[in-house]
């Protein structure tokens, strides 16, 4: 049987714990951040956890 690829989109997009939970980043700070306070910027700056139907899913992109 051959080996399971890993999506690279995947790879690029998410990354793994050492818990094993898989963690994203969050939307809307990669343009116009001018009119966004410093507190929303540094809130979105913030890694995010994936919810554990969404992670799943993930999971089996990355290949895990």
């Amino acid at each position: 049987m051959p080996k399971k690829k890993t999506h690279r989109g995947a790879a690029k997009r998410f990354k793994v714990t050492g818990t094993g939970k898989i963690v994203r980043r969050k939307a809307c700070m990669s343009h116009k951040t001018g009119k966004k306070s410093s507190r929303v910027k540094r809130r979105l700056n913030r890694p995010a956890v994936l919810s554990r139907g969404d992670a799943a899913k993930v999971k089996r992109l990355l290949g895990n």
